[in-house]
C-alpha cells in the first residue's frame, strides 16, 4: 500500500533558519539578567531557572513581545510605515533597563544585516542606533518568509527560552541533560502561552517583571560577567 509523505514546506524550513542557535545575531551573548540572579542565588538549581524563565514568560513575553511581534508582522504585510514605527518605539520604552534595550538593538541590528545579505534591503534601514528591536526585524524576516504569525510566534519564544536556558547551563551550572530537562518542560507550554499573547487586545498589552529588571540593574556594575546583559 502507497503511503503519503508529508514535507516541511518552505516557510517551515525558513522558520527553523530564523530560529536556529547559529543564526549570527550574537543571542549567545546575553543573559537577560540571568547572570546576576545565579550571583545572587536566586537562581541555583533547575527547578529555580524553569521558575525564572516562566515567569518572566507570564510577565513580559506573553504581554509585551508575542503580541507586538503580532503587530509588526501585519505592519510588514500592510506596509505601513507608521505601524511599524509605533510598534518598534513601544517595544523599546517596554525595556526597563539600559542593559535589556541594548540587547534587543543589537540583536535587531545584526539581523537586519543579515536579511540585506539575504536580499530583503529595506532591512538596513533599520540597522541605525535608537532606532529598531529584535521583534521588529523577526516580524520582517516572518512576513517576507510567508510564516504564519502563530508559528512565528511560537518560534520567537523558543529561541528566547533556548537561549536562556543555555545561559542558565552555563551559569548556574547545570548538566547538559538537566538543561534539556527544564527546556522539555517550558517548551510544552509553549502553544498555551502563544495562544494567551496573540488573544490579546490593544489595551491589555503591557507588561513589569521587577526581579528581572533589577537583576538587569544591578548586571550593570557586576564585578565578573560573561555576558552582555
Amino acid at each position: 500500500m502507497a503511503t503519503t509523505t508529508t514535507m516541511p514546506d518552505p516557510a517551515t524550513l525558513r522558520l527553523w533558519q530564523l530560529i536556529s542557535p547559529t543564526l549570527p545575531v550574537g543571542a549567545y551573548a546575553y543573559s537577560a539578567g540571568l547572570e546576576t540572579a545565579v550571583a545572587d542565588g536566586a537562581v541555583r538549581d533547575g527547578s529555580d531557572l524553569a521558575d525564572w524563565l516562566a515567569g518572566q514568560a507570564g510577565a513580559l513575553l506573553v504581554p509585551v513581545d508575542l503580541p507586538a511581534l503580532a503587530r509588526l508582522m501585519r505592519a510588514w504585510t500592510a506596509g505601513d510605515a507608521e505601524g511599524l514605527g509605533y510598534w518598534t518605539d513601544w517595544l523599546r520604552a517596554a525595556r526597563e533597563t539600559a542593559e535589556l534595550r541594548a540587547e534587543d538593538e543589537h540583536m535587531g541590528r545584526a539581523l537586519a544585516r543579515l536579511l540585506v545579505s539575504l536580499g530583503e534591503s529595506d532591512a538596513g534601514d533599520w540597522d541605525a542606533p535608537g532606532r529598531t528591536s529584535w521583534a521588529t526585524l523577526f516580524a520582517l524576516a516572518a512576513s517576507r518568509w510567508d510564516i504564519r504569525v502563530e508559528d512565528a510566534a511560537a518560534g520567537y519564544l523558543w529561541t528566547w527560552l533556548e537561549n536562556q536556558v543555555a545561559a542558565g547551563v552555563k551559569l548556574i551550572p547545570l548538566g547538559q541533560s538537566a538543561g534539556q530537562r527544564v527546556l522539555f518542560e517550558l517548551g510544552a507550554r509553549v502553544p498555551e502561552w502563544t495562544r494567551a499573547a496573540l488573544g490579546l487586545a490593544d489595551e491589555a498589552l503591557g507588561g513589569s517583571a521587577p526581579g528581572v529588571a533589577i537583576a538587569s540593574s544591578r548586571h550593570e556594575t557586576q564585578y565578573t560577567r560573561l555576558f552582555r546583559s
